[in-house]
């Protein structure tokens, strides 16, 4: 038998899943953490333990591995990969200070132009007197993955995006190049590509075949993206969690700084297509309204009973821009946007209706955005999140969308990882 295993790391909790070669589960492991005193030996601890709750005949079977973390947690490794200070969250916004030198050198759409990006941490990083140890500057998927196959200075193209790593012309641009900083930033490879065998340590310790590949990873959201069952172009995914995510494949390339939009580079091998094809490229943005708003108003219990009371073929005449305080970032971006809740019906039906409308009309407002910027256009919808098992809320937003919305065929960023090692680990 052939698996492929993948590893999802976010902030607090890690999950494994592996898969055989007609993608069925054949595992399944979780573990919760947190970044304590002691650094992040917990994410090795977690590494660890996820690796040995997957059964013993599993991981004897198990022939590639990727793993996927949040974009942009980072951290700074001496030249043996030890950490030298506590990693800095994808969250953390320390480099503002950073980001106005950076608008003199970067391109005025580059992601980099944010204090979250991962090349302005590396920048604040090295106005700390602990830069002077350094070695390597990696991405938390690069660190997990160096565990298990003890190679340093390797990354992908998902996750060096926000370092600033050309993804058209596949190298580091000129201006990247040019900073102090350039020694330390990792070689980049395709994701999901072999990066080297399991080493012999972890091989014995965990029963893995010792020619079992680790592969380059990816970010958690390109990891879900990949576990929808979106393969074409103008295939989209509209997660409706807390918030409203948006996420659309697209012969072309799309950026705008305004809105935070840009593109990921997603190769047709890592959609389980022929090696060699032309590469598409992953657009999106996300908006402050969603879920949370819902949950602000209504319990889960609620939601249920109330959507089923919905006449979903029917508009609600309610125009509101849900939000739980003021300001959203696509697709108006206007960070005093005030929410818009009233008129409040005393009908909670109705109430609830105008709600779910306004959201729906806030993504419909977004794939036109997206579309109007050059993206290609929107054929099918697949849903992750909580929302996607409203079934009144589907139906109001395949009216205003117009295309064919399905529930997304897996919604784990582990499985999507696990399908990058398969289709690429055990492919190359």
């Amino acid at each position: 038998m052939t698996i492929s295993l993948g590893i999802d790391f976010g902030t607090t909790g890690a999950r494994a899943i592996a898969i055989d070669i007609e993608q069925n589960v054949r595992a399944e492991a979780r573990v919760e953490f947190k970044l304590s005193s002691d650094g992040i030996k917990s994410w090795q601890k977690a590494l660890f333990s996820l690796l040995e709750q997957i059964a013993l005949s599993v991981r004897r079977e198990t022939i590639a591995i990727a793993i996927n973390g949040t974009s942009s947690t980072v951290l700074l490794c001496d030249e043996k990969g030890n950490p030298l200070d506590a990693p800095i969250l994808y969250n953390d916004g320390r480099a503002a200070g950073e980001v106005e030198a950076l608008k003199e050198i970067a391109p005025p759409q580059s992601v980099v132009l944010s204090a979250t990006s991962s090349l302005g941490k590396l920048l604040w990083w090295f106005r700390q007197p602990v830069y002077s140890l350094a070695a390597y500057f990696l991405h938390q998927a690069d660190w997990l993955a160096f565990l298990l196959h003890g190679k340093l200075g390797i990354s992908d193209y998902h996750n060096a995006l926000k370092l600033g790593y050309d993804i058209e012309n596949l190298c580091y641009p000129h201006w990247v190049q040019q900073l102090p900083v350039y020694p330390l930033v990792p070689r980049v490879v395709s994701p999901g590509n072999p990066v080297g065998e399991i080493s012999p340590s972890i091989s014995r310790r965990f029963s893995l075949p010792d020619t079992c590949q680790v592969c380059a990873g990816t970010t958690d959201s390109i990891a879900a993206f990949l576990a929808s069952g979106a393969t074409q172009p103008g295939e989209a995914v509209t997660s409706l969690g807390s918030t409203l995510v948006l996420k659309l494949l697209s012969r072309d390339r799309v950026e705008n700084a305004r809105y935070g939009i840009y593109s990921h580079r997603i190769a047709i091998a890592h959609l389980g297509g022929t090696v060699g094809e032309p590469d598409l490229w992953l657009t999106g943005g996300a908006s402050n309204t969603g879920g949370a708003v819902l949950r602000h108003f209504f319990s889960d219990e609620e939601l249920t009973r109330l959507s089923q009371e919905i006449d979903a073929r029917t508009e609600s005449p309610l125009d509101y821009y849900p939000l739980l305080n003021k300001g959203d970032r696509f697709p108006i971006n206007d960070p005093q946007l005030p929410p818009r809740l009233q008129p409040r019906p005393d009908n909670s039906v109705e109430f609830l209706h105008g709600l779910l409308e306004s959201i729906a009309r806030i993504e419909t407002q977004g794939y036109q955005l997206l579309q109007q910027l050059g993206a290609t256009s929107l054929t099918r919808i697949y849903t992750a999140g909580g929302g996607a098992k409203n079934d009144s809320w589907t139906e109001i937003r395949q009216r205003r969308l117009r295309v064919p919305i399905a529930p997304a065929a897996n919604t784990a960023a582990a499985y999507g990882t696990a399908l990058l090692a398969m289709r690429l680990g055990v492919r190359l």
